[in-house]
């Protein structure tokens, strides 16, 4: 289990033998009072988009609402939330963000894709404009 969890977490894919898939990054632009770039994991698995907690407060986002979060290990943790606007190669959306703590990754949630209508080339592993689906 701990190796298909390691796996798991670095991007990678598990059966018998442990195979290299890659990780997308990606620069975005935070605008809170004031901007700041980042490079995050692009984390599809994950709703929300996590930042370190001492980013966000240096370009003024405040945390507004505190939620509990699942880990992959099956722990409950708790982690502040608020609201931030986001920019990529042009397109702006606004996002609920997390707040991480020491030892959170920083990753650029689904929800944050959507709302810039991005996905990810899995051939060229970088974001790519899509269509915004009306469902």
């Amino acid at each position: 289990m701990k190796r298909f969890v390691y796996a798991y977490m670095l991007g990678w894919c598990s059966s018998n033998n442990v195979v290299v898939v890659g990780i997308t990054r990606a620069t975005i632009t935070l605008m809170g009072e004031k901007e700041s770039e980042v490079e995050l994991i692009v984390d599809t698995g994950s709703i929300l988009t996590w930042v370190k907690r001492g980013t966000l407060q240096k370009i003024g986002v405040k945390p507004r609402w505190e939620k509990e979060f699942r880990t992959i290990e099956g722990r409950i943790i708790k982690r502040k939330t608020g609201l931030i606007a986001i920019r990529h190669d042009g397109a702006e959306a606004g996002i609920e963000v997390v707040f991480g703590d020491r030892g959170d990754a920083e990753v650029l949630g689904v929800t944050a894709l959507e709302g810039l209508g991005m996905e990810v080339d899995p051939v060229t592993r970088v974001l790519k404009r899509t269509s915004l689906l009306a469902l």
